[in-house]
């Protein structure tokens, strides 16, 4: 398939921004630091989360952002964004819908910017690099627009090493001949699935001061302590 050729399919792009979207309002509008956001600041939020990853894909290839390129980029976000706020309460109360939306969200971000990424030629590693910062580029914007400690950054779901598992699924199937597109389908499926089980199970890499605090304890041990 060559560039020309490959074209994500709008509703496909417009859905992933709509739940982004969705998902940004509904952490903007329960965000509660030293000053609350207004109607305009939850917007913006969810079209950081709705846009990010698509800008943030397009940019580190350095093409055209595909967002700006249509009206319903900004619409859908802005549209899905209000609906967000204005219907948290009911939102809140589908918790592990919204949370599986999310895995889905993650999944296709991740699915759209390594797919781009192969058949614009790049290898698979820095491809499966630029899907991964497509999957988690929204959420990154959004913490940084907050002011918030970047979440990937810390202990917590593994949302960050879904997003990569996938994209390397993906990368991996399509260097073996599979097509992109069910490549993509596949890479999406392992994104969720893991993201899930992170979610359900309460999974997450080791803090790195465990892991520091085990080294210091396995060296000491050999030490040989002398007792007068």
């Amino acid at each position: 398939m060559t560039q020309s050729q490959f074209v994500i399919p709008l509703w496909a792009d417009l859905t992933a921004v709509g739940l982004g979207g969705v998902q940004g309002a509904l952490f903007a509008s329960g965000f509660v630091g030293k000053q609350r956001l207004d109607p305009l600041g939850v917007v913006i939020i969810g079209i950081l989360i709705g846009m990010g990853g698509g800008l943030i894909r397009d940019l580190l290839l350095g093409v055209q952002p595909v967002t700006l390129q249509s009206n319903w980029y900004l619409i859908t976000a802005t549209s899905a964004a209000l609906v967000g706020m204005l219907l948290s309460n009911v939102f809140r109360r589908l918790n592990a819908v919204i949370i599986g939306l999310d895995a889905v969200v993650i999944g296709l971000f991740g699915a759209f910017g390594t797919s781009k990424a192969l058949v614009l030629g790049l290898p698979v590693v820095p491809a499966v690099f630029i899907g991964s910062c497509a999957a988690v580029g929204g959420s990154m914007l959004r913490d940084v627009i907050l002011g918030l400690p970047v979440a990937i950054m810390h202990v917590g779901s593994l949302y960050a090493i879904a997003a990569a598992a996938g994209c390397a699924v993906l990368a991996g199937a399509s260097a073996l001949g599979a097509p992109i597109v069910a490549a993509a389908i596949v890479g999406i499926a392992v994104t969720t699935v893991i993201r899930l089980l992170a979610v359900v199970f309460d999974i997450s890499l080791p803090e790195q001061r465990a892991l520091h605090r085990r080294k210091v304890a396995a060296e000491t041990a050999s030490i040989p302590i002398v007792k007068p």
